[in-house]
């Protein structure tokens, strides 16, 4: 069986694209998925997303890891699906899809940017040494210097399978204070792939808000380096530590398409 596919990535966050809409996806296993996202022997990801149909909005976004495992959500891969939709000619500038934690919106702007709304954030809490909150997906945040030199694979790794955070462990972001107030660096070690990736949407949307309530900030808007590429996020603070109108904005591109076939 071929299947056909495209590949994207959002600030080096790759992704390889199905269009599920008219094809059995149910063979897409955990062995396939990660089969697929083997860098040597497969196509290469950090992720696999399947569009599929939906009722309520105009597609639905399913997201995997690279582990082979159904994912929460994925803000570079939002705004990835983004752009894919509207090359599928499913969408305009503007949509709305299903993700794994509800309705999102997104827009392509003037400038080919992707603006992509995530869901609102409840509650932010220290714990020892660090922020965890939740943005889609749960992620511990830590404010270091010399951001550079930080071990990320190792020193991730071992934070990410704390008992603290539970069964399903947590995502963990590195972050260190730009140049200018607005200013941040971020580098995450992400669960499902197991590795530092170079770029986590919903991670530096984690480390923006972070950044907001660590430094007692009034700042709503902040430019965001990650390993591969800059970001923005801009939000609404309100009180007790609940954040609305929570947008993460960036470049994405499509890389190519291709096939592959699959014994099954």
């Amino acid at each position: 069986m071929i299947v056909h596919f495209s590949k994207y990535h959002g600030t080096g966050n790759d992704f390889v694209m199905i269009d599920g809409r008219d094809q059995d996806t149910s063979y897409f296993d955990n062995d396939l998925i990660r089969q697929i996202c083997d860098r040597r022997f497969g196509i290469g990801g950090d992720g696999l997303i399947i569009l599929e149909a939906d009722k309520r909005a105009d597609f639905k976004m399913r997201y995997f890891n690279a582990d082979g495992f159904e994912g929460t959500m994925c803000g570079n891969g939002g705004r990835c699906i983004t752009a894919f939709a509207h090359h599928l000619k499913i969408t305009g500038l503007e949509t709305s899809f299903e993700g794994i934690d509800g309705l999102h919106s997104s827009t392509i702007l003037p400038n080919g940017e992707i603006r992509l709304r995530l869901k609102d954030v409840n509650g932010l809490r220290w714990v020892e040494d660090g922020y965890l909150l939740d943005t889609g997906s749960p992620h511990f945040v830590k404010f270091v210097s010399q951001l550079d030199q930080v071990e990320v694979d190792i020193e991730g790794k071992e934070i990410r399978n704390q008992s603290r955070f539970g069964k399903g462990g947590v995502n963990v972001n590195f972050v260190e204070k730009g140049g200018s107030s607005n200013r941040i660096s971020v580098r995450t070690f992400e669960r499902g792939v197991e590795a530092e990736t170079f770029s986590c949407g919903t991670g530096v949307t984690a480390a923006a808000i972070c950044s907001y309530f660590h430094f007692k900030s009034d700042i709503f808007s902040y430019s965001v380096r990650t390993r591969g590429g800059k970001l923005n996020v801009s939000f609404k603070a309100q009180h007790h530590s609940h954040f609305t109108d929570i947008y993460l904005t960036g470049p994405t591109a499509h890389v190519y398409n291709g096939s592959i076939e699959i014994n099954r």
